[in-house]
């Protein structure tokens, strides 16, 4: 939906106390001329290239984790009674959603998970378009006329009936051993191996609407609290589907005044007396900037979709959306189950909080924060209403920092390896030098490490097991300016103690 044309700036905290020295009215040309060069010197350090991580790196992580005496051996195992449906990928059929005007752009999004011989579906346009060979994308079909609809809402746009009408499309395609259809947008990536995973926890022979709402309270009072924004992907069951192809048509005439296409689907569930069933890990992002703070915070629950990528800010910096997303899921290659998943631990001697996110990027502040703060998102991001502030939104926030000493230093994941021989795998993430407030807190600052290791074995089963963040530990570190870190399983009576 449109964004509000008016800007909105983030709150700013100031200390209590001045942390910048005063300037002399009186300044002699010599010392301009140090506050000159210093100036010069300081801008270098911010634009500097990151460290190379070189195979001396890797293999120093490896031999961390091999000598470190603070590892255990997880000795927890699955549910052994855990009921789940034999769902795989070739179960799934996709119809996604595109535009004509924006498809040159949005099919990038599109090629980055879709797996060409193991992903069906389809993506239905509004007319036809210049294709190439041999593009790793689904078929394209074009949608239906659906200009014998009416649609009398002034703020909106007639695709959306186009739009909604999708699902029953794909069903018409006649797709065997189809199980569920999944809708998304062409800027809607899919990580698909968690989509099978949340989809199996439930018997696709019954009536199912899967979804999530709106990170927006207002979008979700204008909408609904039950309606799955569209956006962020939704999954209905075959046989439901079969039952929504019948009546749609009908349904859709009932309602020429709503907006979008998610409203009046979800109105046809409510016809079909079929109630939302939300899973968090869908995420329409109805917000605007920068998302560290959403992803390094998300949700105990697996990453299942990401939305709204042309409105956001690239997830990683020095990088386009798409590029910044193509990185993201170089890690979910090696433990996809885990991927953004939260981890917190402390650096007692040193007063720290770590906030790893792995896969994506770590977070390390100064002073001891709970976890029950540090599990919130920080507000790195803007409503999608403009004019509205951080109560707007339908989750608990907290500023990004209370005072100018904790504001995080970021180390982005640069690289993801697996260690055959060892059976581990291996997270570089790397200092993102940016300006920070003066501080006079006697704290070391950590500044000094240049770069974190994170080492971790594949969990593909962790969402079988009751939800729980992994715990986090530091290992013993050879090596001035690199953090030694692990992360899995908690081991029995671990807990995180400030």
């Amino acid at each position: 939906m449109p964004p509000s044309s008016a800007a909105l700036a983030l709150p700013r905290h100031h200390p209590n106390h001045p942390n910048h020295p005063t300037i002399h009215s009186t300044v002699s040309w010599l010392f301009l001329s140090l506050l000159f060069l210093y100036i010069v010197y300081y801008s270098t350090l911010l634009f500097e290239p990151a460290p190379t991580i070189t195979s001396t790196t890797i293999q120093t992580a490896t031999n961390e984790f091999q000598d470190s005496e603070n590892l255990q051996t997880n000795t927890s195992k699955p549910p052994t009674e855990v009921l789940r449906f034999d769902t795989e990928l070739k179960h799934i059929a996709f119809g996604i959603a595109a535009s004509s005007r924006l498809w040159r752009i949005r099919r990038e999004y599109l090629k980055l998970w879709w797996r060409r011989g193991e992903t069906r579906g389809a993506v239905w346009l509004d007319r036809q378009i210049r294709t190439t060979k041999n593009e790793n994308l689904p078929d394209i079909h074009i949608s239906n006329d659906s200009s014998k609809f009416p649609y009398t809402n002034p703020d909106g746009d007639r695709s959306a009936i186009r739009i909604s009408r999708v699902v029953s499309e794909t069903l018409r395609l006649g797709m065997e051993d189809v199980r569920w259809f999944v809708m998304g947008d062409d800027d809607t990536v899919f990580i698909v191996e968690n989509l099978v995973r949340v989809l199996s926890k439930y018997d696709h022979n019954q009536f199912y609407y899967i979804g999530s709402t709106s990170e927006s309270h207002f979008q979700n009072m204008l909408f609904s609290y039950g309606m799955a924004f569209g956006g962020g992907g939704f999954a209905i069951s075959y046989p439901l589907a079969v039952e929504l192809e019948k009546m749609q048509d009908r349904c859709l005439k009932r309602y020429p005044g709503y907006y979008g296409s998610d409203d009046r689907m979800h109105a046809c569930m409510s016809e079909l007396n079929v109630p939302l069933t939300k899973e968090p890990g869908f995420h329409q992002y109805d917000v605007h900037g920068n998302l560290l703070g959403l992803l390094a915070a998300h949700p105990v629950t697996p990453l299942v979709s990401l939305h709204h990528l042309d409105v956001v800010d690239p997830i990683f910096p020095g990088m386009s959306r798409a590029q910044g997303i193509k990185h993201l899921l170089e890690s979910a290659k090696y433990d996809s189950a885990s991927i953004i998943q939260q981890s917190i631990c402390y650096d007692k001697k040193r007063k720290w909080s770590i906030l790893v996110s792995w896969g994506f990027a770590i977070q390390i502040v100064r002073g001891i924060l709970s976890p029950r703060e540090l599990e919130m998102p920080t507000r790195t991001f803007l409503n999608w209403y403009r004019r509205l502030d951080y109560t707007a939104y339908s989750f608990n926030t907290r500023p990004v920092t209370r005072h100018p000493c904790q504001k995080p230093f970021v180390y982005y994941m640069t690289t993801t390896k697996y260690d055959e021989a060892r059976d581990n795998i291996i997270g570089i993430y790397t200092l993102h030098r940016e300006r920070h407030p003066n501080c006079r807190w006697n704290i070391e600052s950590p500044e000094k490490i240049e770069t974190v290791v994170v080492l971790k074995k594949e969990d593909s089963n962790r969402w079988t097991k009751a939800p729980r963040r992994d715990c986090c530990r530091i290992l013993p570190a050879k090596r001035n300016g690199t953090l030694f870190l692990w992360v899995g399983n908690c081991q029995e009576n671990e807990v995180i103690e400030l």
